[in-house]
C-alpha cells in the first residue's frame, strides 16, 4: 500500500468516528421497567418477528426485539425462534430429498 492510500484510510476512519460520535443518545429508562424477557420471550418474539417487521413499517410503536431482556438467553431464544440460522428448515429439506 502506498502512503497516499494509507492516509486516505486514516482520514476516512477519522471522519467516520467523528460522525458516529455526534449520534443522538436514546433514553431507554422507561423501556427497562417491568417484566424482563428471557429465553421463552425471545423464542416467541423470534417466531412472530416477520409479522412485527410488517407492523414496524406502519407503526412506530411496534418493535421486533424487547429492550428489557436478560441478554444472552433472550438472544438465543430469538435466534431459534427466527429460524436458527436455517438449522430447522435445512434439516427438513435434506430429509425430503433423501426420501425421493
Amino acid at each position: 500500500m502506498t502512503k497516499n492510500r494509507i492516509s486516505l484510510y486514516i482520514i476516512l476512519l477519522f471522519c467516520l468516528l467523528l460522525t458516529v460520535s455526534c449520534a443522538h443518545k436514546e433514553v431507554v429508562d422507561a423501556c427497562l421497567k417491568g417484566h424482563t424477557y428471557g429465553f421463552w420471550g425471545g423464542l416467541w418474539h423470534g417466531i412472530i418477528a416477520p409479522f412485527d417487521f410488517i407492523g414496524m413499517l406502519f407503526n412506530k410503536d411496534v418493535t421486533m426485539y424487547a429492550q428489557n431482556n436478560n441478554g444472552s438467553w433472550y438472544a438465543f431464544g430469538f435466534l431459534i425462534g427466527s429460524g436458527g440460522w436455517g438449522i430447522i428448515g435445512g434439516k427438513g429439506i435434506c430429509r425430503k430429498k433423501r426420501c425421493r
